[in-house]
């Protein structure tokens, strides 16, 4: 092969690569998410990089999507921005890079939804929110979620919650 085909078609399949995980530099944490380059030093335009923690067991998926500051469309069924959706790693915190389209005010909400159904059952599935703030069991106002994302990337902790009882919160180990 001419060493202009190697080239070209490494050019082709890195950005592939690099759309599905990998790791940040002088880390061991692997993101993960179709943006992931998007987090890397020197990745164009606006993200943040999501770290959820707490995970009650590693069955299902973990989706992470985010809201715009609107309180009238929180979490209404398709008002999200843009979504990432991934497997449970085996063990440990999952970090994942999601891109935002401007500099705003942002809702992230992050579903571990064990059973893959698609939606959250309050019976087994966790949820967690930017901003860790205490949750009931009633829909949350958007305004103590926002989280400020500008230009370059912004790093957000979540940690999970799982229904206890009559009440929701972190897994206590």
């Amino acid at each position: 092969m001419k060493k202009s085909l190697v080239v070209a078609v490494a050019a082709l399949l890195l950005p592939a690569a690099l759309a599905g995980q990998t790791h940040l530099p002088g880390t061991h944490d692997q993101v993960l998410g179709t943006d992931a380059a998007a987090c890397l030093p020197g990745g164009a335009g606006h993200a943040a990089l999501v770290r959820v923690t707490g995970f009650k067991d590693r069955q299902g998926r973990l989706r992470l999507q985010y809201y715009s500051d609107n309180p009238k469309t929180f979490l209404d069924s398709g008002a999200f921005i843009r979504r990432q959706e991934v497997p449970l790693t085996a063990s440990g915190d999952m970090v994942l890079c999601i891109s935002v389209p401007t500099p705003g005010a942002y809702a992230f909400v992050v579903l571990h939804d064990r059973d893959e159904d698609g939606r959250l059952s309050i019976w087994s599935d966790g949820v967690g929110f930017s901003n860790n703030p205490r949750l009931a069991l009633a829909k949350p106002k958007v305004g103590p979620m926002l989280t400020n994302v500008g230009t370059g990337v912004a790093p957000i902790t979540i940690v999970m919650n799982y229904r206890r009882g009559l009440s929701v919160g972190p897994i206590k180990r």
